[in-house]
This record gives structure tokens, C-alpha cells and sequence, in this order.
């Protein structure tokens, strides 16, 4: 953004003062070109000043009679027009004095309203600061040029009303002019440095490297033009002259030259061993400077440690890198020039870290605290002047790790450094503290790159984050503003009352927001960032089903729907469901939880559900499928214990009482009617009843469950007898009777000793004979008048011919003595229950 689109919708009245000698019409007629011209820059008398602010003055006089063709009050805008020309035709430098002042008025005006100037702008005066300067430079040369072959008072030798210069003057003026020069160049490519450390926390990056090689290339051909007018003055410079200049000149073209080897693409700043990485190297100046070679010029990637990374630069990466602190393969490439694009490049595309070697940590530092990096190096030789040079240049700092439950960390090591670091820092030192207000954008930042989502974070949430980083719930919004921000509250101490640290539970929440609810956050449907205890003072006093959508505070990675509902008494109370995770909603979405949910009605404050959510509502797939099946859906439900219902599992009805299961002993081969009764008597016995799961706890106790359901309603099979067992229950066929029953191997007959099963490998079991069982005491069929209780009421009761048909079974062998393996535990009834005791390794191989 521009300077003029700010000023443009302030009041006039604000720039009264600026208009008397440069009429506000004539500033709207130029808008952007004004602020586009070097007038802040043009600070001398010289020639070339006077000959820049001559052509300026041409400029405007051009654009104001061509904008004042197309303009209905044309004959007072010529009128303007030629004021201005007759005012500054004879010193145009007043101009220039002139329209720096309206334009120091309205940034000034800019900077008491916003309290900064747009980036773009800064930029774009950067960059008439550098053309300028070159456009000094090139006047210089020909100064010097001229002054060469005509001698002195002509061509620009005499300085306007001041006296001729000297040769030697001049030159030692051109030179300083040049090595200016070359200190914005430099400059500028630290800015796109620090501006590529940014981005790695989601800054915006302008990546293109062409201007900034233009300006390398402009600066190199002046500084070629003025170096062969220094060696054509050499007689008039003398010996004591020229060896300082030219030495001077040398470290301009070095300066220049090492400047110039940038690391286009970066490695990955959290980089697992094992793992395939992509990097670039671009030397600026290699397609006006690289001498043709028989063989092209290698570049080579070694990692370095944060100390070999301090003593490279503390030599000004003079000095060559004595050994790889790991292992890389695949880590030479040919630097080329490509003939159309013009860049010379070092691609690295499969690049892999073998091996890493740790360094000595410092204190309580961490494996992933410890910071590394690429170092590319080359050696070239540069034309015309056939001088070998050795380039080198580090990559970002990178973290290295081997395992994946690293990467958390490590990636907060790299967006601290990344956040907080200086342009001309010793590696890789960074602050230990912070201002709060610095953390805040930086969170904001990688958020918002993260999701990649235009809505940020607002104040309430910087209030949230603040309390929970400090642990502070009394301080204010204001008192804040004022703290700063150490590391080891960042992500070394563990926050009170939980697990993970700041970081850790802010990074969980940067991945489910990414991974499921984007378009949620952009709509601004999601509060998040606030506290349990705030919600319940903003909706106690809201309608019945007002709700909104928080992130867990007490889980990594949560999601939690609060809602206020009201008992018989009229009492409201705020529940909050236990938080979704990025599974749970990859399963269901959350807009779809929230349309299953009846008790959940209007978004805070008052919009309803459907219409906040509606957009959000997957369809649902209704009738039957391309095969003829009947589609199914999977609904949520909640239920809290206001409702006063019975519990349930997943969504099914409530369970009805199961009856005390037992097991069988093993059928001898002497099996008699009368040897019913102590089975029947141990079937009819009182149920047990069922116990739901207690909630984790600082939840309420609301039961959250998930039914699948049919999308038509259709008629229930039909069955002879009810199943009074629930379904989540194993079932197993009774050999002597024909209703099956459940299979509960925790209980067991009177007066038998269960075999708990423990944990870990079991001993060896050893081999036993069965005991014998004594015979059953006889039962009359008169004992049976009514149907067990393991069986339907609908069943008829068995008549004394079935029964006998059941207890006159063949008679059975006793079971053989059983081959135990190692491993297995061992196998009684009183362990297996009802079935086949004997396993078969055959059907079921490896089965523990």
C-alpha cells in the first residue's frame, strides 16, 4: 500500500499547512508518482544534484499537463501548472525542498495515526536510495573520465559557483561513494535473509532473487568502470595512493563476491536422520563473474555445530571447515548457470542424513534444543581477473533428531530462533526473553499460517494465552503488555496441574485447527481460546441450549462443545462434553455432532445452530445403495444425569438385568435328570447389575456415545425369544441344552476356586488328572413349574419326554489326559467355561 491510499481518506484539514506552496489539486493529480521520486534523497548543490532535480521538475510538468487533458477543470490545472514552472524553472532544487516537506507532513500524520508506515512503502524508498546512489556513481566515473582526457572546467569537472577538484579528490570521492554502495547491497541481502528465517514461521516472503541480483550485477559493471579509471590515473595517484585504493577496491569485489552465495531453498529446520531432504544454493554474481572451466564447479554440504558455525564466522568464512559433525549422503552437486533463466544454481535433491554426531550440551539443554546446520561451500575462479576464491554459506539453523516424538520440540526451538533472532547475530545465539507482546504476533503468525486462514487471534485470546503461559488469573489485559516471556515458560516448564508444556498443548491445537476445523476458525465459530471458568460466567446467564465451541484446556489437541441447560428446579448449569479429538472427528465432523445433539440450540450469543452451521452439514445419504442395502448413519447423542435415564452403552436402549452366569461342570458319562437341580438353582439366582464406566475426570458426568442407525426406520427382526444377554457379550453353545447362553467366565459354581489369568508369561503348566465329579442328586419334573430364567417366557416349557430325551445322552468317554504346551495357561473349566476343554493347535496356531 501506498502512501497516497492512507492520506487520501484523511481529512484535508490535516494538510492545510502543506498546500501554500504546492496546491492539494496538484497532489491528488499525482497520487503515487510523487512518493515514487527520490526527493527525500537530494540533499546537495552538487551537479548532479542540480541536473537530477532539473529532470524531477520535467517529470511533473509532463504528468500534470497529461492528467490535466483528462480532467473537466482543465484551464485551472494549466493555470497551477505554469505557477510552478515559473516558481522553479531557475531553482528546481527549491522543489525538491518543497515537495519533501509535504510528504515528511504526511507520513508524519501516518505515523501519529497508525504509529507505522506501510512495508511497501520503506521498500520502495530503499529502493530509490540505492538507484540513486548508482546513478551518483555512474556521474562520478564520467567526472572522472572527463576529467582525464579534457582536463579540468569542463564536462562536470567544476562543481557549479565551486572551484575545480583534482584528480586524486575525485577519485577518493568515488570510491567512498562505491563502498556506500556496496553497504546497501549488503544490507539488503541481510533483510532477505532475516525475511527467510521469518517465513519459516509463516511471514510473508517475496522470494524472488532477480532484483537483487540486478542490483549485484549494476554495482559490479560501476565498480569494473571506475577501478579502469583508477589504473589510468595511476601517475597522478602516486605510490602511496594507489596500493590503498586498490586494496580497497579488492575488498569491495570480495565483500560483494562471498555476499552474493545465498541458500535459495533451505534445508528442513527440523530434520530427521534417515530422511531425504531437497536444498539450493544461488551465487548471484556467477553468471557475469564464473570463469568458463573444463569441469564445472563443485558445491559440497557438511553439517556443522553451532560452535564450528561461531568460528566460521568469527574468520569471516575464511577459513575451511575441518570435519563433518555427521554424515550426508549424496552431498555434491555441480554448480550451473542456466542461459535462460540466468541464475547459477546448486540443486541438492536427494540429500539424506546418515548419521548425526551429538556435541556437548550446555546446562539442562535438551537433544532438541541443540542447534546445528548446512554448510555449502565451493571454490570458483572469477574473471577477468582470474583470482580463485573459496564461498561458503550456512543454511538456517536446523534441529536434528531420530525419532518422531522429537519433533514437537524441536520445532519449538526453531520458532523461537526464528522469531527472536538478530540480522547480525554470532551463531546461534538468540534471547532467553522476550517481550509478551513479540510472542503474541509470533503465535499469531505461525497460526495463521498454519490453519492458512486470513482470521487471527483477537485480544480475548492473547488475554487466555497469557494467563495460562504466566499462570497468572488476577493480572489484566494491560498488565501483560508489560512482562516478558522466557523460554523455559515457552516449552520447558510443565504448566501446573498438567503433562505438557505452553507449547505443547498450543502445537496440539495448531493441528487439529489445520486437520478439522479450518473453515470453522474462518468463520469465526469457534471461541477457542478461553477459559473453563469464563464460559460458565457467559453462559449462566444465557437462554437453555445456548453453546459454544472452546479448546480443551486440560488435553492436547481437544475440541469441547459447553452448553447451559436447566433442571425441573430451573437452576442452569453449564456442561461441558468431553473434548473431540482429530480421530473422533474424522469419524463424525463436528458440524454433524453438533446437528445430532437436540440439546444444543443457539451459538453464543444468539445465533441459531442451522444457521451458523448449516454450511457445514455433510448431506446425509438416505434409501438404499447401488447393491440394495438399506444406508446407515452414525449419530451422537449426550446425556447428562439431570435426565435422570437409565445408563447405556453406545446409544442402545438400557440394558436389562442379567441374570448370574455359571459354568457347567464337565458331562460324565452317567448323567441323570436329578443332577439338574443344583444348575437350575444357580440359573434362577439374583442378577447382576450393571455398572457403567465412571467419566475421566474434570468433565461432568454426561454420557457421550455413538449409535449407528438405520436412515429409514424398518421393522425389527422377529425372534422366538428375547435376548436378555447384551449384545456386547460373546455367546457360546450349551451342548446339553439347546438355548444358548451368555459366556461370563468370572463366574463360577459354589465352592470353586477361580483361576485368575496373570499378567505377564504364565508359568509352565503341568499335566493332572481330572477329578471325578459326584453324582447328581435326582429332580423331579414337578420341581420345574415355571420356565427357567435362562429361558424366554414365549418358550414352552420342555416336557418330560424332552427332558428325558436330554439327559439320556450317549454315553461319553472320560476325557483323556491333556497334552499341556509352554505358554498356555492352564486350561480347566473353572478358567474356560463351557465347551471343548482340549485346545487345538491346529485351528488356532499360536493363540496365546
Amino acid at each position: 500500500m501506498s502512501l497516497w491510499n492512507l492520506v487520501s481518506h484523511m481529512p484535508p484539514e490535516e494538510f492545510s499547512s502543506l498546500s501554500t506552496e504546492f496546491p492539494r489539486s496538484l497532489r491528488c493529480l499525482l497520487a503515487e508518482w510523487l512518493e515514487n521520486q527520490p526527493w527525500e534523497f537530494i540533499n546537495g548543490s552538487d551537479a548532479f544534484c542540480i541536473s537530477m532535480a532539473s529532470r524531477m521538475l520535467s517529470d511533473m510538468l509532463d504528468k500534470l499537463r497529461s492528467a490535466a487533458g483528462s480532467d473537466g477543470q482543465q484551464c485551472q490545472i494549466l493555470q497551477q501548472v505554469s505557477n510552478i514552472e515559473n516558481t522553479f524553472r531557475r531553482d528546481p532544487l527549491r522543489l525538491v525542498a518543497v515537495v519533501r516537506a509535504v510528504l515528511d507532513g504526511e507520513k508524519a500524520a501516518v505515523l501519529k495515526r497508525d504509529h507505522h508506515l506501510p512495508l511497501s512503502f520503506h521498500r520502495r524508498q530503499e529502493e530509490l536510495k540505492f538507484s540513486l546512489g548508482l546513478q551518483r556513481l555512474q556521474h562520478r566515473v564520467r567526472e572522472i573520465q572527463a576529467l582525464q582526457e579534457e582536463g579540468p572546467g569542463r564536462d562536470g569537472a567544476v562543481q557549479g559557483p565551486m572551484a575545480p577538484r583534482d584528480l586524486p579528490t575525485l577519485i577518493l570521492e568515488a570510491v567512498k561513494e562505491l563502498e556506500a554502495a556496496k553497504q546497501q547491497v549488503l544490507k539488503r541481502i541481510q533483510i532477505w535473509k532475516r525475511q527467510q528465517q521469518l517465513a519459516g514461521n509463516g511471514a510473508i516472503f517475496e522470494e524472488n532473487l532477480a532484483p537483487l541480483q540486478k542490483r549485484c550485477e549494476n554495482l559490479v559493471e560501476v565498480y569494473f568502470q571506475l577501478q579502469q579509471q583508477v589504473m589510468a590515473a595511476s601517475t597522478e595517484l602516486g605510490p602511496e595512493l594507489l596500493p590503498r585504493l586498490l586494496e580497497r577496491f579488492n575488498e569491495v569485489l570480495s565483500s560483494l563476491v562471498k555476499s552474493s552465495f545465498l541458500v535459495e531453498k533451505q534445508p528442513p529446520q527440523v530434520l530427521k536422520t534417515q530422511t531425504k531432504f531437497q536444498a539450493s544454493v544461488r551465487f548471484l554474481l556467477g553468471p557475469r563473474l564464473l570463469k568458463a572451466a573444463p569441469k564445472p564447479y563443485m558445491v559440497r554440504a557438511d553439517m556443522v555445530t553451532e560452535k564450528q558455525a561461531r568460528e566460521l564466522e568469527l574468520s569471516n568464512y575464511n577459513n575451511t571447515l575441518s570435519e563433518s559433525t555427521g554424515e550426508i549422503l549424496h552431498n555434491t552437486v555441480a554448480l550451473e548457470t542456466n542461459p535462460t533463466s540466468g541464475n547459477c544454481c546448486a540443486n541438492f535433491k536427494n540429500v539424506l542424513l546418515k548419521k548425526i554426531k551429538r556435541c556437548e550440551r550446555k546446562g539442562s539443554e535438551s537433544v532438541t534444543e541443540e542447534k546445528c546446520a548446512v554448510l555449502f561451500s565451493t571454490n570458483v575462479t572469477l574473471t577477468p581477473s582470474n583470482i580463485s576464491i573459496h564461498l561458503q554459506v550456512l543454511s538456517l539453523p536446523i534441529v536434528v533428531i531420530v525419532h518422531g516424538n522429537q519433533d514437537n520440540n524441536a520445532k519449538a526451538t526453531v520458532l523461537w530462533d526464528n522469531a527472536f533472532s538478530d540480522i547480525d547475530r554470532v551463531p546461534f545465539v538468540v534471547a532467553e526473553r522476550v517481550p509478551w507482546d513479540k510472542m503474541c504476533d509470533t503465535l499469531n503468525l505461525k497460526f495463521m499460517a498454519e490453519v492458512q486462514t486470513t482470521k487471527g487471534l483477537l485480544k480475548e485470546h492473547y488475554f487466555f494465552l497469557a494467563q495460562k503461559i504466566f499462570n497468572d488469573h488476577s493480572a489484566s489485559p494491560e498488565d501483560f503488555q508489560s512482562r516478558h516471556v522466557s523460554w523455559a515458560q515457552f516449552n520447558k516448564e510443565i504448566l501446573p496441574g498438567r503433562g505438557f508444556t505452553f507449547w505443547q498443548w498450543f502445537d496440539g491445537v495448531l493441528d487439529l485447527t489445520k486437520r478439522c476445523l479450518k473453515s470453522y476458525w474462518s468463520d469465526r465459530l469457534i471461541m477457542g481460546f478461553i477459559s473453563k471458568q469464563y464460559v460458565c460466567k457467559l453462559l449462566s446467564m444465557q437462554p437453555d441450549g445456548t453453546f459454544l465451541l472452546r479448546f480443551s484446556d486440560s488435553e492436547i489437541g481437544g475440541v469441547t462443545i459447553a452448553y447451559v441447560m436447566r433442571g425441573k428446579d430451573g437452576s442452569s448449569q453449564v456442561e461441558n462434553i468431553q473434548p473431540f479429538s482429530a480421530k473422533d472427528l474424522s469419524i463424525r465432523s463436528l458440524g454433524d455432532r453438533i446437528r445430532d445433539l437436540g440439546q444444543l440450540r443457539n451459538l453464543y450469543p444468539n445465533i441459531p445452530k442451522d444457521q451458523a452451521f448449516g454450511s457445514h452439514y455433510n448431506k446425509e445419504q438416505t434409501g438404499k445403495d447401488g447393491r440394495g442395502y438399506v444406508s446407515t448413519a452414525i449419530k451422537m447423542t449426550v446425556e447428562s444425569e439431570r435426565d435422570q435415564h437409565p445408563p447405556s452403552i453406545m446409544g442402545a436402549p438400557p440394558e436389562t438385568p442379567q441374570p448370574q452366569m455359571f459354568n457347567l461342570p464337565v458331562l460324565q458319562h452317567e448323567l441323570h435328570p436329578e443332577n439338574l437341580q443344583p444348575m437350575l438353582a444357580s440359573m434362577c439366582s439374583p442378577p447382576t447389575p450393571f455398572c457403567p464406566q465412571p467419566m475421566p475426570p474434570g468433565y461432568p458426568t454426561v454420557e457421550s456415545s455413538i449409535m449407528m442407525v438405520p436412515d429409514r426406520l424398518t421393522p425389527p427382526f422377529h425372534s422366538p425369544s428375547q435376548m436378555l444377554s447384551s449384545p456386547s457379550l460373546s455367546h457360546c453353545q450349551d451342548p446339553a441344552f439347546g438355548t444358548p447362553g451368555p459366556f461370563m467366565p468370572n463366574h463360577f459354581l459354589s465352592g470353586e476356586v477361580p483361576q485368575l489369568l496373570p499378567a505377564g508369561p504364565s508359568a509352565e503348566p503341568q499335566d493332572e488328572e481330572m477329578p471325578e465329579l459326584s453324582e447328581f442328586q435326582l429332580v423331579g419334573e414337578a420341581s420345574l413349574p415355571s420356565p427357567p430364567r435362562w429361558m424366554s417366557p414365549s418358550m414352552d416349557q420342555p416336557s418330560g419326554s424332552e427332558w428325558k430325551q436330554v439327559v439320556e445322552m450317549p454315553q461319553l468317554s472320560p476325557f483323556a489326559t491333556l497334552q499341556q504346551h509352554s505358554g498356555y495357561p492352564d486350561s480347566t473349566l473353572s478358567s474356560w467355561g463351557l465347551g471343548d476343554a482340549r485346545w487345538d493347535d491346529s485351528i488356532r496356531p499360536g493363540h496365546a
